[in-house]
């Protein structure tokens, strides 16, 4: 049942907008214009066979997406009702009402990201009520317009990159003998060396569809030149959704991530194969999974016993990428890892740059980060990619 609303959630009664909670409001909110598409399909369909299609669609996104673009249509629906916009005008929506939208909303009270999820929002609106949307280059300019007019206190806060340090005061700072931190130190390098979509968000949030299993197929193996690694498939990543991923880590003299699985495991050895990958034992015989929370408050602890800089949960795979660049790991081997486009990981490397030198360390000189610089300009030169202007 819906709760009631906050005072900032105020939308005038309307039978086009029933008082659903957000998360539904993609379903239960229509116009003129879905009304028309809707039965245009039924009587092409019938009706049981609409509402599956519907349903479906829906299912393609997260339940927490699905409350974000709710978000978005609530700000619209205001938007629209402060300025008497009638209800075939909003969809589909002209250019110009989506513009003025975005820009009376947000211009100076918002994060470019909270922009960028309303409109997400009403575009998949739209897309599933079969409606043309028209967001071109009037939004796309708007949307610049923001992104500098973005408060200071909406601004993301910059994030340090875990480095080696961070690495060797966990190491020195655990105990591998312990069932918990045996999993803490093996995530930690997995997620620095290769990805950190490995934790669970709750104790009671595990999802099969989205979590890898501890019964996941692993290969380790060595190359004919003596090289180690270990290779698994994880189900779900943020960029590649229900594709999900292969990662690969490769064996090292110091900070070894395949020494750091195997410790796990074998700590570990009762957990049962359905459990989460990181999942450990508890006293009472039981497992418990690895959650985001108690990952990061381990290892927060013992970085302030060493007087380390504090860091979140996606400075693991800022530290490790820049780690290997500026070990003289090519970049295409890299960006091949972190299974990036060629665009995409230029642009990642350009953000980890700008961090550097607010976070500098015994790790970064600046004669590396130098090195690093003409290595990416390499690739960019070898992939074709206009320089950055």
């Amino acid at each position: 049942r819906p709760r009631k609303p906050r005072p900032d959630a105020y939308l005038a009664p309307s039978p086009f907008r029933p008082q659903v909670a957000a998360s539904d409001r993609l379903r239960c909110w229509y116009t003129p214009f879905s009304e028309h598409h809707d039965r245009r399909i039924a009587i092409l369909l019938g009706n049981q066979t609409t509402d599956k299609l519907f349903h479906t669609l829906l299912s393609s996104l997260d339940h927490s997406t699905r409350q974000e673009y709710g978000g978005g249509l609530l700000r619209f629906a205001q938007f629209c009702d402060d300025h008497n916009i009638d209800e075939d005008s909003r969809m589909p929506a002209s250019e110009e009402l989506l513009a003025a939208f975005i820009s009376e909303k947000a211009a100076g009270s918002r994060s470019d990201s909270a922009v960028q999820n309303w409109l997400q929002g009403l575009h998949f609106w739209h897309k599933v009520n079969g409606a043309p949307w028209q967001g071109a280059e009037l939004v796309k300019q708007t949307l610049k317009g923001i992104w500098k007019m973005v408060p200071s206190t909406s601004r993301r806060v910059k994030h340090p990159p875990v480095t080696t340090e961070h690495m060797w005061a966990l190491w020195r700072g655990l105990d591998l003998g312990n069932s918990f931190d045996a999993a803490v130190w093996a995530c930690a390098c997995l997620a620095f060396w290769a990805l950190g979509e490995l934790t669970v968000p709750t104790r009671y949030s595990f999802d099969t569809r989205k979590h890898v299993r501890r019964d996941v197929v692993m290969a380790w193996r060595v190359s004919a030149t003596g090289v180690r690694s270990l290779h698994l498939h994880i189900p779900w990543t943020k960029s590649t959704q229900t594709d999900g991923a292969d990662i690969s880590v490769t064996g090292r003299s110091d900070l070894d991530p395949l020494h750091a699985m195997r410790q796990h495991l074998h700590t570990n050895t009762s957990v049962p194969g359905h459990a989460p990958l990181f999942a450990f034992e508890v006293s009472d015989g039981s497992w418990a999974p690895l959650v985001k929370d108690w990952f990061l408050t381990r290892c927060r602890a013992i970085w302030s016993e060493n007087g380390l800089q504090d860091v979140y949960g996606h400075s693991f795979r800022i530290g490790g990428t820049t780690e290997l660049l500026l070990a003289g790991v090519p970049p295409e081997i890299v960006a091949a890892q972190g299974r990036w486009k060629s665009m995409a990981f230029m642009l990642y490397w350009r953000k980890i740059e700008s961090i550097l030198p607010l976070f500098i360390s015994r790790s970064y000189n600046r004669t590396h980060i130098d090195a690093v610089n003409n290595a990416i300009e390499g690739f960019r030169v070898r992939n074709g990619h206009p320089n950055r202007g």
